[in-house]
């Protein structure tokens, strides 16, 4: 592994871990800064998809208490297991018309895609702010399985780079009477199963071509996301709460305004 390669996997595993849990699309930023420095790591974009294992090891080591305490209830059948059903329900939209669409969200990763989707998810995150309904649900494993599956539509969505998986199911939660702070964490639960069935799809697709030193720049990326994930996961909850997610609109559409303006320039 040479010393740029190095650099590379530690800015894009800091990246991913800095983007991952707000609305403004990890993927997005991932392929953007992938163009932008001419990073080029293992095929099949595998390593930006399994370094968001590292984001997914920082919200498990956060919330490593509640993880374990749900384990526990599952095993007893405590309340907890209705909060775990709640999060497979969710998933399985994204497992079904992700393996379907694998080629499909391929194609659509370029540049040009983000821009477009980070421009009309800033646009939809305004609208949601202004019109949400008012919160009936306010406790994140107390959420109806029908709100549960639709929460899963929403994050299906997301498949198309530039939309953030997580900006995808807060707002649509909100939009179906989720709390802010609720949403957030049901988020932060639905990556887990998410990320990991992603990454062991694309480990699998793109078996024959992995090689040692691809390993080493996965394991990098994977440390660095995992360290700057745990600064996001920390604060996010009380943040969204105080401050709701304009901040992060303006941000998408500042973001895709300039990825558009640096495409017209080369």
């Amino acid at each position: 592994m040479d010393l740029n390669a190095f650099l590379g996997a530690v800015l894009m595993g800091v990246v991913e871990g800095l983007t991952e849990f707000i609305p403004v699309s990890s993927t997005g930023h991932l392929i953007v800064l992938g163009e932008a420095i001419g990073f080029r790591g293992p095929p099949g974009k595998t390593f930006e998809i399994v370094i968001q294992l590292g984001a997914v090891a920082a919200v498990c080591w956060h919330y490593r208490a509640r993880i374990a305490g749900m384990a526990m209830d599952l095993l007893r059948g405590g309340p907890e297991r209705r909060f775990a059903l709640c999060v497979l329900v969710a998933l399985a939209p994204a497992l079904a018309i992700g393996a379907v669409a694998y080629p499909l969200v391929k194609a659509m990763q370029t540049p040009g895609v983000v821009a477009a989707a980070l421009i009309a998810g800033a646009i939809a995150i305004f609208w949601i702010e202004r019109n949400a309904p008012a919160p009936r649900h306010l406790e994140a494993g107390a959420l109806p399985l029908r709100t549960a599956l639709l929460v899963g539509l929403c994050q299906a969505v997301a498949m198309v780079p530039g939309i953030s998986r997580s900006g995808a199911t807060i707002m649509g939660a909100m939009m179906l009477g989720v709390g802010r702070g609720a949403a957030t964490e049901f988020s932060f639960f639905l990556l887990a199963p998410t990320m990991v069935a992603a990454a062991g799809f694309s480990l699998w697709k793109n078996r024959a071509e992995l090689s040692l030193d691809d390993a080493g720049l996965i394991a990098v990326g994977f440390a660095a996301a995992f360290a700057s994930a745990l600064l996001v996961v920390r604060g996010l909850v009380a943040f969204v709460s105080r401050h709701g997610f304009a901040p992060f609109a303006w941000y998408r559409l500042t973001l895709g305004i300039a990825i558009l303006a640096w495409m017209a320039m080369r």
